[in-house]
């Protein structure tokens, strides 16, 4: 697993995608996402994440009125060892407003990419290529890696 090893060691600013394809066990990318999850647990790689994230993924079971499900999913972001979710700052909106200036990306993008950069991750997961053209922080994109 070519992504599993690079990941390796480093600090990862992960997008929603992934996380989701996680949870609700995306065939296409689950053993990827699995091997990424079992090494965090181990804590070889260590992850963070924007409170976007938290947003994005509690929809679907609201909407379902999935109770179980949306405590599953808050759960694994804000109660997981080696997975930090961060609340969105003063300093997070204002570089995120210049990412998007810069590269035209959406908002929430931008913020989950001002949340890598200003916690130092060393690289930004996600399974969106267009946000390769942002060179302020490594983008890996999972479709590459498949």
């Amino acid at each position: 697993m070519g992504l599993v090893n690079e990941l390796q060691n480093l600090r990862v600013c992960i997008d929603t995608a992934p996380i989701i394809y996680f949870i609700e066990g995306c065939n296409k990318y689950l053993a990827t996402v699995k091997s990424i999850f079992r090494k965090l647990m181990r804590e070889i790689i260590e992850m963070i994440t924007s409170t976007i994230t938290l947003l994005e993924v509690l929809v679907q079971p609201f909407k379902a009125k999935n109770i179980t499900l949306a405590e599953k999913e808050r759960n694994i972001l804000l109660n997981n060892k080696g997975l930090i979710t961060f609340e969105i700052s003063h300093q997070v909106s204002e570089l995120a407003a210049k990412l998007k200036a810069k590269y035209g990306i959406k908002t929430p993008d931008a913020i989950q990419i001002a949340v890598g950069i200003i916690n130092r991750a060393d690289v930004f997961l996600t399974n969106d290529s267009a946000l390769k053209k942002v060179k302020d922080i490594k983008i890996l994109v999972l479709n590459d890696f498949l």
